[in-house]
């Protein structure tokens, strides 16, 4: 009977880790539902603990790409010995329900100490997406790992640090932005069969992810690319608009915009943080700029747009909060490192994940920066994306994935 009531109460915990995650909202591709870094099935406590407990952890190989989670399923895309390794986990326990493995070639050279994939897996329409450092870009089925096509049609050209680029998948088509600064561009295949439908080549690739906008019925595919911020026509890869964004020095271009209604806010290294909206014209489209915010930038990571305020750390390792409406800065915070981390909209709170495996909860607030709390979530270093999820977070580091709940 003892034994009895042992295996009862481990598969109670076992379905309420799984009910937890059930009951939240997917992040199926980089940066959320959305591409907006916001998380709102995220259930934040009303006092934070002291510690968080770790559930569980996993060994899945090298890389910094964040995993997709969409039910009860993870997909995580990461390096093992030789090999870009695409694997689903069950999101409760992290057992491997499945892989598929493809012999790709390692980042070398200035990137070799991050030799695996940056680029996060998109999930839809019961198929997985991932981009190598190689900018090799496969498709498998997400129920079985079954590869269905692969394409490598920039073979032999990536940015300088490898391909960090993560595709996004819509109206049945696959966009991912390939190649070099010098050799690159954006390309659009059937997700169904691999087909290519459409491809432009205006200018060359960073490694910044595109993001969606609509304007009175026109769909577009809006991202930074080597030079610039360019909008295309999700139907056919038309250029609808574009304004220049050049880089300087040793910067490049790699955060995801923002986009808010017809409104795009983009942000670099050295050129501080702008905004445009997009306007039908007689001609098509143009870009008129809102404002610019020449003192407050980032390099390494995503600006989060919240209650009319914008979140980000530049690469000083500054956080600083901007007005949405005129780009004025609100304030400013230190909190050490290199400029590298990510930070999430979690509903009440904003959580930022740094190098250090710190797991910082702030507030969001136009007054003044405010901390709640600082964990401790990993060993090694993280570069991807923390993913909140019902009660608890999951954590990618340097080989492993691990999940934390939140008593």
């Amino acid at each position: 009977m003892r034994n009895m009531n042992r295996t009862i109460t481990a598969v109670a915990g076992l379905l309420a880790i799984s009910a937890s995650c059930a009951l939240a909202q997917d992040w199926p591709q980089w940066r959320g539902p959305n591409r907006d870094a916001k998380a709102s099935g995220f259930t934040a406590p009303q006092t934070w603990p002291k510690e968080l407990t770790q559930k569980w952890k996993v060994s899945v190989g090298l890389g910094d790409a964040t995993p997709a989670l969409v039910g009860n399923k993870l997909y995580v895309f990461a390096r093992q010995d030789a090999d870009e390794v695409i694997r689903c986990l069950d999101a409760a326990n992290g057992k491997e329900l499945w892989q598929e493995k493809y012999a790709a070639q390692a980042a070398s050279g200035p990137a070799a100490q991050h030799s695996g994939p940056r680029s996060s897996p998109a999930v839809a329409d019961g198929k997985v997406v991932t981009i190598g450092v190689g900018g090799v870009l496969s498709c498998v089925d997400a129920a079985s790992g079954k590869m269905l096509w692969r394409k490598d049609d920039f073979s032999g050209a990536w940015p300088k640090f490898f391909t960090a680029s993560s595709p996004i998948v819509t109206g049945g088509l696959c966009i991912a932005q390939l190649g070099s600064e010098s050799n690159g561009g954006i390309v659009a295949y059937d997700l169904a069969t691999g087909d290519q439908k459409w491809k432009w080549t205006g200018d060359g690739t960073a490694y910044a992810s595109p993001d969606l906008l609509t304007v009175e019925g026109t769909k577009m595919v809006v991202t930074l690319t080597a030079k610039k911020i360019v909008g295309l026509g999700v139907a056919d890869g038309k250029l609808l608009w574009e304004a220049p964004f050049p880089v300087q020095g040793m910067n490049y271009n790699a955060a995801t915009p923002i986009v808010e209604g017809q409104t795009v806010i983009f942000a670099g290294a050295g050129r501080g943080t702008k905004a445009v909206k997009i306007e039908k014209t007689a001609d098509g489209f143009a870009a008129k700029e809102l404002w610019s915010n020449p003192d407050n930038g980032v390099q390494f990571n995503s600006p989060v747009l919240k209650g009319g305020q914008i979140y980000g750390l530049s690469q000083k390792s500054v956080i600083f909060c901007l007005d949405a409406k005129d780009g004025k800065t609100l304030w400013t915070a230190e909190v050490g490192g290199r400029g590298f981390g990510s930070i999430v909209d979690a509903g009440s709170v904003l959580l930022a994940l740094t190098p250090k495996g710190e797991l910082l909860v702030f507030e969001p607030s136009d007054k003044e920066y405010k901390k709640l709390a600082l964990y401790k979530v990993a060993d090694s270093e993280t570069y991807a994306y923390p993913v909140p999820a019902g009660k608890g977070v999951f954590v990618k580091e340097k080989d492993s994935l691990s999940l934390w709940n939140i008593d």
